[in-house]
């Protein structure tokens, strides 16, 4: 459904024209977040591929900390959208991944081998553990969208961890980190590509820069929102501040406290 070409897709999302030939990664290029979809159904087969491609991500020392729960039955799923501040697509798409930081597994592992695991609980393995399911997801994703399905991931999944814990039955030493809607997009589905900030803002030669400036990228980020009729009244430096102050975390702000009842992150 989404087959830009390189130049739509690098114009679109930065503004500008691709520097050389790089049809070999318009499929990359011209990603999007998907919340409408089908009806279409994915079969169990194709939802075992999906995990096997994320489980052939690339994992911090083979320690494969992460897990996966696909949530199919329609009250679970209810029950999780409302603690994803009632996000429709959690319902209505085909498949929903809740990605876990999982260190329960290599904790139970080592105690079968009389090995004290005392260090899971250090902000270097919770580190690993949420970088190896951020790893996992995206392949998934990028399997998905070659079998042509949206996604959109869920960071709100983080709102109310002690919710999400109940209704999965997460076990000590697991995290919730985001969930991920797959499907077939709807034709109605509106998803368009969104404008990146330029290269030269996230790509540094040598050492991070003395000064960054966003006017750019907000010019066209205002412009994208605009097209789609979405809010202008501030730019996207300026809504981004805002969203980073506590009063703007959705609650996700206490979620230390969380972690350490996870045996998660204490030092």
């Amino acid at each position: 459904m989404f087959k830009e070409q390189v130049s739509e897709s690098w114009n679109k999302r930065f503004g500008s024209e691709p520097p050389a030939d790089l049809d070999s990664i318009a499929p990359f290029l011209a990603h999007r977040s998907v919340r409408r979809f089908t009806d279409e159904a994915i079969s169990t087969e194709t939802m075992a591929g999906l995990v096997a491609a994320a489980q052939s991500a690339a994992t911090s020392s083979n320690l494969q900390s992460w897990s996966v729960i696909s949530v199919q039955n329609p009250e679970k799923r209810h029950a999780i959208a409302e603690a994803c501040a009632n996000q429709k697509q959690v319902e209505t798409a085909a498949a929903f991944f809740v990605f876990l930081a999982d260190l329960n597994r290599i904790h139970r592992y080592a105690m079968a081998h009389e090995i004290d695991p005392d260090g899971l609980d250090t902000a270097e393995m919770y580190t690993v553990a949420v970088i190896d399911a951020a790893l996992a997801a995206e392949r998934m994703v990028c399997a998905a969208e070659a079998l042509g399905y949206g996604i959109c991931y869920i960071g709100a999944l983080r709102n109310h961890p002690d919710r999400v814990r109940e209704i999965l039955n997460l076990p000590e030493k697991t995290f919730g980190v985001f969930g991920l809607c797959i499907g077939r997009p709807a034709e109605n589905a509106r998803a368009d590509i969104k404008p990146r900030l330029s290269q030269d803002q996230v790509w540094f030669e040598e050492e991070y820069p003395e000064s960054l400036d966003s006017q750019e990228y907000d010019q066209r980020a205002a412009e994208y929102f605009a097209s789609h009729a979405m809010s202008t009244d501030e730019p996207w430096s300026k809504k981004s501040g805002r969203r980073v102050q506590t009063t703007g975390l959705s609650g996700r702000e206490a979620l230390l406290e969380f972690l350490h009842e996870q045996g998660l992150l204490t030092r």
